[in-house]
């Protein structure tokens, strides 16, 4: 991790600094957009962001990577260990995990509720029981744990100028329309695990079922029912992006660049999802270079706006965008011509 990020936290004792610049690897490595947006932040909050994810994509990992080679019994009781591990590191502040460990000092210095990250372990165990989801309403309560309650749990860190009870909703719902258009994007790949998230509802009332999905996936060829599945689905996930938005508003005007950045990266997603014709079965779509940084450089010159205005309005001076604010692993804000997943 940056010596200036953890600098600018006060994170000094070398353990803890070491525990988040783990989770700042798991970021760049797995969360590209996540990444990229919270390269856009004040320097001292983005440990926590890195403590937050890094925690989630260790517990999804989990899951995931020991789906296909572990037994059952065996992967649940990797879950219950990381339990124990979060419990006793929220607990008593350390933990042998260096996720865990971060992820504590990270909740207690925002006091996040612990009940979001005990909500988030029920998804993911979960998902090692449930393979499919009826309604939307039985996907919903899954998605309470495993995405709106990372909105919930980001909102301390981000700050808001409104009660943090009236911004919640709308941090909510943004984790829900990230998670939906992870779904959307991998629908391919957790049918190879096993899984669909797509709502049996949604699939029935065009025609569409689990055998369908797998025959389009095995043969590479496209059904109709199915686009027309999908793109309901795209629908569906474009109107909980439009419930979130009012959200972005009532954060802290510092970290508003961000959370912008990420929201309209990831409804890039579903225009490429679309302008692939709703190959998502076939193949996962993703966001040119050139679109990323666009939105990047956008979102820098709303993030030195803020600091302008923030001068301007008689608040303490803030410190200038650092070199290290690049708003890609790069730094480049020129466009770049290949493409990389989002």
């Amino acid at each position: 991790m940056s010596a200036r990020e953890l600098d600018a936290a006060s994170i000094t004792d070398p353990a803890l600094r070491a525990a988040y610049s783990h989770c700042r690897r798991l970021n760049a490595r797995h969360g590209r957009t996540y990444f990229l947006a919270t390269r856009l932040l004040p320097l001292e909050r983005r440990p926590a962001v890195h403590a937050l994810y890094g925690f989630a994509r260790w517990a999804d990992d989990i899951v995931d990577d020991l789906e296909v080679t572990t037994a059952p019994t065996e992967r649940s009781l990797a879950l219950r260990r990381l339990d124990d591990q979060l419990v006793q590191g929220l607990r008593t502040g350390s933990s042998s995990e260096p996720v865990v460990t971060a992820l504590a000092d990270t909740a207690r210095r925002y006091a996040i509720d612990p009940q979001h990250f005990s909500d988030f372990m029920t998804s993911m165990r979960q998902d090692l029981e449930v393979t499919e989801y009826p309604t939307y309403r039985d996907l919903e309560q899954y998605m309470h744990g495993s995405a709106a309650v990372i909105g919930l749990q980001m909102l301390p860190v981000l700050g808001t100028v409104v009660p943090r009870a009236e911004a919640a909703p709308h941090a909510a719902a943004l984790g829900v329309a990230f998670q939906l258009t992870n779904f959307l994007r991998d629908v391919g790949e957790d049918l190879d695990r096993g899984r669909t998230y797509l709502p049996g509802e949604l699939l029935a009332a065009h025609g569409v079922d689990r055998t369908l999905l797998h025959w389009s996936r095995t043969t590479g060829r496209t059904d109709p029912r199915v686009t027309e599945a999908l793109k309901a689905a795209a629908a569906f996930t474009r109107g909980v992006y439009r419930t979130a938005a009012p959200g972005i508003a009532m954060l802290d005007p510092v970290a508003r660049p961000c959370i912008r950045t990420a929201f309209v990266l990831y409804g890039a997603i579903l225009d490429a999802i679309a302008d692939d014709g709703y190959a998502v079965l076939h193949r996962r779509a993703v966001v040119s270079r050139r679109r990323r940084a666009t939105v990047a450089c956008d979102g820098l010159l709303r993030l030195a706006a803020a600091r302008l205005r923030h001068r301007t309005d008689g608040g303490p001076a803030l410190p200038p965008v650092p070199p290290d604010h690049a708003p890609s692993p790069d730094g480049a804000c020129a466009p770049p011509s290949r493409k990389e997943p989002v």
